[in-house]
């Protein structure tokens, strides 16, 4: 299983030592964004059509929120697997790359970091330079 580091977010203004801090603390100058919170939709009296108004209209709360993203593979931790297998969402889990709820949530990409030395037959998306690895190593992406 991959280790996978979450980074707190750095406090900004907190003194000189704590790598963000003292003057203007990585804000800029003046101006409306250098001294409170604007939100990030905040357009101000523009003339022009706010993106608001050219989105389509939709009913409900947290329309504007982020969807989630899948969860990333690279080719080199795929070796793990047995030659000529099937990879798929289940295969990974037994093998442990991935956590099984995580990734029937989320979903899963490959991506094409490192070097493939297998023949796998993969069933997942993926990327291009994955695609093409895959298929130079012999095997194939359905």
């Amino acid at each position: 299983m991959i280790k996978i580091k979450t980074r707190s977010k750095k406090r900004v203004g907190r003194g000189y030592g704590s790598g963000k801090g003292g003057h203007t603390s990585g804000r800029g100058q003046k101006g409306q964004k250098s001294r409170g919170s604007v939100g990030v939709l905040f357009e101000g009296l523009k003339v022009r059509k706010s993106l608001l108004h050219r989105l389509p209209f939709q009913r409900g709360k947290g329309k504007f929120s982020a969807q989630p993203k899948p969860l990333v593979v690279n080719l080199e931790v795929l070796n793990l697997l047995k030659d000529g297998s099937k990879v798929t969402i289940e295969t990974l889990a037994k093998a442990g790359i991935v956590k099984l709820s995580d990734a029937q949530a989320y979903g899963v990409k490959i991506l094409g970091d490192g070097k493939l030395a297998k023949k796998l037959i993969v069933t997942l998306p993926t990327s291009k330079s994955a695609a093409v690895k895959i298929s130079k190593a012999g095997g194939k992406v359905e």
